[in-house]
């Protein structure tokens, strides 16, 4: 376990610069200049050449991705050169709590919806509920987050006055207003990863179901529920967590137009920012953050395989 882990965390050491390199030249490809993003179209050639000095644009692009990579592996991920300089750990600092609270009530709520769902469906094979279950989950792979998101906010904010349209309450706020202010938002990203969610486990369930050993486990004269939830369900996991672990990873990266919607200054709402200013230092902090969570997240998955079954064995 232990070698298998510091493999790992090697390759996932190439992969953070492999992405940090690609990231830092293909934004430096993009057309557009950040310090004309900065003074707009009235600037003078020496204010621009001022402003460009300062941030180090007029060096060399290889100087520029040497000095980065120099400042990152001391843990400065530089700061913003637009607006008030404010260091870009300090912005995603802010901001990352509010995508992974977003991301996780959304998981909470697919997970909730999928898994029953999911199990149903499969048990109940033809019948007129898993025709419904199906008929539900294409509906939500239908329907686009940003739209769904729209729609509740005209039902339950603008309509009903339950529950507020916009912004973000922090936990330490209390946790009624924040899950309030993340409901609406969580619903309308976890509803069509639920529906994927769902399709898979029902598929995975129906090909363990008719294994040799469920039917072994039947003719002993176990408990259905037994059968299901502890036989069935159990090995039906492995391509489920796969899966669950990848849109975890997709929720944060997803959650981009959601957070604009509802006005989340999330980490998805500073890559935004962050692209139409041409703010380098935010951008490449930003992607290297989300590139990180897949990372660790296809980590914790591959060693969760080892609890879920004991057969398999990390090498």
């Amino acid at each position: 376990m232990t070698s298998y882990l510091v493999k790992r965390v090697l390759a996932a050491i190439v992969v953070m610069w492999a992405v940090a390199t690609l990231v830092f030249f293909m934004l430096r490809a993009v057309p557009g200049d950040p310090v004309q993003a900065m003074l707009f179209d009235t600037a003078d050639a020496h204010a621009v050449a001022v402003l460009r000095h300062k941030y180090g644009l007029d060096r060399p692009v290889y100087v520029q991705y040497g000095l980065w990579l120099w400042n990152i592996g001391h843990g400065d991920f530089g700061a913003s050169i637009y607006g008030s300089r404010e260091p870009v750990e300090q912005i995603i600092s802010q901001a990352l709590p509010r995508t992974m609270s977003l991301a996780l009530l959304a998981f909470v709520i697919a997970m909730g919806i999928a898994v029953p769902a999911g199990i149903v469906s499969a048990v109940r094979k033809n019948t007129p509920l898993d025709h419904g279950f199906t008929l539900a989950a294409f509906l939500g792979l239908s329907m686009p987050d940003f739209w769904l998101g729209i729609v509740l906010i005209i039902i339950f904010a603008a309509h009903l006055r339950w529950l507020p349209a916009i912004g973000y309450a922090p936990p330490s706020e209390g946790l009624v207003p924040w899950f309030k202010h993340l409901i609406l938002p969580a619903t309308a990203i976890g509803t069509a990863f639920s529906a994927i969610l769902a399709r898979m486990i029902r598929s995975s369930m129906l090909e363990v179901l008719s294994a040799d050993f469920i039917t072994v486990a039947r003719s002993k004269g176990l408990v259905e529920r037994s059968v299901v939830m502890k036989h069935a369900f159990r090995n039906a996991l492995i391509p489920v967590v796969t899966v669950t672990g990848i849109a975890f990873a997709l929720l944060m990266a997803g959650a981009v137009v959601v957070e604009n919607v509802f006005a989340i200054k999330g980490l998805g709402r500073v890559l935004i920012q962050g692209i139409l200013n041409r703010d380098y230092p935010v951008v490449q902090g930003a992607i290297l953050v989300v590139s990180a969570i897949f990372v660790l997240t296809n980590l914790v998955v591959d060693v969760l395989y080892t609890f879920i079954d004991p057969r398999i064995r990390l090498r």
